[in-house]
């Protein structure tokens, strides 16, 4: 197996003055399911280079025997610091592709052509994409070959307006992932706030919050475990 996870460059939670990026469980939690499994890992980002932590995510509340194994890990770390483009990959070579969220995501890869394109395309080539907290806001621009927009019909999940409210992000964000599924005809159903839930429609895989990463992951490796 070989699997690409495709990470944010967004640093700036609006015009908060604080930071943001990919959040740390959401990494590490799907990788070691993945390396753990056998899979290479390939990491990309828009910019390349070391992309963004979400600070929040390293705090001691938010850490995790996963997260603390992956800082704790020299050859993931060094895989972290020098991701490729996303521009310069393609779902050609990969059996699967996986987005990890944080709220970096909805600044950079929601609008990102070469996003849109893996997503597009990797769906397109009979291969599963999963995404999960935030990064199901990705799916946004994306469209089915007849034109409509990829999730209108589909079975989805993400994060959830309670979820986002209860962390007092709900007017910074640009927009809500709930809201914009369901906006562009996803069918979207949803868990209790902050517990692992996770949708499967055909080959698209969606996890509703952070804890949702790893059996999102898990979900991803059963199905090419099926093939």
């Amino acid at each position: 197996m070989k699997i690409l996870m495709v990470l944010t460059s967004h640093d700036r939670l609006g015009d908060t003055g604080r930071k943001t990026g990919f959040w740390l469980e959401e990494l590490a939690a799907p990788y070691y399911v993945f390396k753990d499994a056998g899979a290479e890992v390939v990491l990309v980002s828009p910019e390349g280079g070391r992309p963004p932590l979400d600070p929040k995510s390293a705090e001691p509340s938010f850490q995790t025997d996963t997260t603390r194994r992956f800082e704790a890990d020299a050859a993931a770390m060094a895989v972290l610091a020098e991701t490729g483009r996303l521009d310069a990959v393609g779902q050609e070579g990969f059996d699967a592709v996986f987005y990890p969220g944080g709220h970096g995501p909805l600044w950079d890869l929601a609008e990102d052509r070469a996003s849109i394109r893996l997503i597009e395309t990797t769906l397109g080539a009979g291969k599963p994409l999963a995404l999960v907290c935030h990064a199901p806001g990705v799916l946004r621009h994306a469209k089915a070959p007849d034109g409509k927009p990829l999730v209108e019909g589909r079975k989805v999940t993400g994060f959830t307006n309670t979820e986002e409210e209860a962390v007092g992000l709900t007017e910074v964000v640009p927009f809500l992932v709930e809201d914009e599924l369901k906006r562009n005809g996803g069918l979207y159903a949803k868990g209790a706030d902050w517990e692992p839930f996770v949708v499967t429609d055909g080959l698209l895989i969606t996890g509703q919050n952070p804890a949702s990463s790893g059996p999102a992951a898990e979900r991803l490796v059963a199905h090419l475990a099926n093939r």
